[in-house]
């Protein structure tokens, strides 16, 4: 073969090299928003925070090996619509239950573990003499339910002038002061939807708590939730203390199609943090969730490390929603848990997980007065759709008369 002829196949095997790097390097089109091609989980493609994050902010260092999933068509229930109805679809990933009227199908599981309150009351009142004793019983079982010591005076004060000006009153007329009392107290005023998209910006949602409260299942279960109602979801694994948060939290989102960004275990969680956004923001989707380390509230270089994740993910976008999950079993002792996480970071809303198995219900009022802020979702089993927004008129209903 000739000089001339080897000379040519050289410089074609350059520029194929060079086509080749070209295509390779080139990110992800998450601008795109969804990739027919492909379900939520398959065919992942390394993606490093330079590449993710839109020029002109700062980025962090980037985390060791991060993965994206390629983007769904679109959710579920979507894909079913438009497709023929002769069909034998199989997608690979579940539709979740809806979201709407969730707490009110879940309501028996939170009858049951309640019911001891209401009943109590009830009997207590009902009493024919309203003694000085009997009141005592109202308030230690108010006190034992987690109310609190503020809201079991206002809620005792509030009943006991009702009975000086009534009288004597019925089984129906007592539910009924118990009902409003109660009520007054969870106070339905307060806004407890959840951010979704800002301005053609996703939403961004941090789950913070300590250790076992069930942060990475709430944080699974929101999603779906979410997913539910029609959104786009990014969960973002900035857990990377925990050996098994990014894969269960990997699990989470390749059941019901949402893209998790992940890292090695030990990686900077608040670079993990990072990219779940930006990606996010690239792939114009609605809702970025991420998850932080469980950490102990004594453990101040822990809490610090969780204001540098918020402080990080400002850097290109706010973030819209901190929820702060609280194990509903822990009574009194969440609250001091809820006070020093308020301190670090800003919490928007609560989650209550394992309301479902405990008898102090108090605990939503509780900790809506020591933080301000309201309780959002509420855990009611152990099912992945049992987690729901929260409802006072359900709540209380599920109280008084189970």
């Amino acid at each position: 073969m000739s000089a001339q002829v080897w000379i040519a196949v050289a410089v074609v095997a350059v520029i194929l090299a060079v086509i080749a790097i070209v295509v390779v390097r080139r990110p992800t089109r998450g601008v795109e928003k969804f990739n027919d091609s492909s379900i939520a989980g398959s065919n992942r493609t390394p993606i490093s925070a330079d590449e993710a994050a839109p020029s002109g902010f700062l980025v962090p260092e980037p985390a060791n090996e991060l993965i994206v999933p390629e983007f769904s068509a679109s959710t579920a229930e979507d894909r079913l619509r438009a497709a023929p109805a002769s069909e034998d679809l199989d997608f690979g990933f579940e539709i979740p239950d809806s979201a709407v009227g969730r707490m009110h199908r879940l309501r028996a599981r939170l009858s049951r573990s309640n019911n001891a309150i209401g009943k109590g009351l009830l009997g207590l009142l009902s009493r024919d003499n309203l003694d000085e004793e009997t009141w005592e019983e109202i308030e230690e079982t108010l006190l034992t339910a987690d109310l609190g010591v503020g809201p079991t005076m206002e809620l005792l004060e509030q009943l006991r002038s009702a009975v000086r000006v009534e009288g004597n009153t019925d089984q129906d007329r007592l539910t009924q002061l118990l009902r409003e009392g109660l009520l007054a107290l969870v106070d339905p005023t307060l806004d407890r939807s959840l951010v979704t998209k800002i301005d053609g910006r996703p939403a961004v949602v941090l789950v913070v708590g300590v250790n076992g409260t069930g942060k990475t299942t709430t944080t699974g279960k929101l999603a779906r939730l979410l997913i539910a109602e029609g959104q786009t979801v990014l969960l973002g694994a900035a857990d990377t203390f925990r050996a098994a948060a990014a894969e269960q939290l990997q699990t989470w989102g390749d059941r019901v199609g949402a893209p998790v960004v992940r890292s090695s275990q030990g990686a900077d969680p608040a670079a993990v943090a990072f990219d779940a956004v930006a990606t996010a923001i690239a792939a114009e989707l609605d809702t970025a969730v991420i998850d932080t380390a469980g950490r102990l509230h004594t453990k101040t270089g822990l809490m610090d490390e969780l204001g540098k994740v918020q402080r990080v993910i400002e850097k290109q976008s706010p973030v819209d929603e901190i929820l702060l999950v609280l194990d509903a079993t822990t009574g009194q002792n969440g609250l001091v848990q809820a006070r020093v996480f308020a301190e670090v970071v800003n919490v928007t809303g609560v989650v209550l997980t394992k309301l479902d198995g405990t008898a102090r219900g108090g605990i939503v009022i509780a900790v809506q007065r020591e933080l301000g802020v309201p309780v959002k979702l509420v855990g009611l089993g152990e099912g992945p759709d049992d987690l729901a927004l929260f409802d006072p008129v359900e709540f209380v209903e599920a109280i008084i008369n189970g």
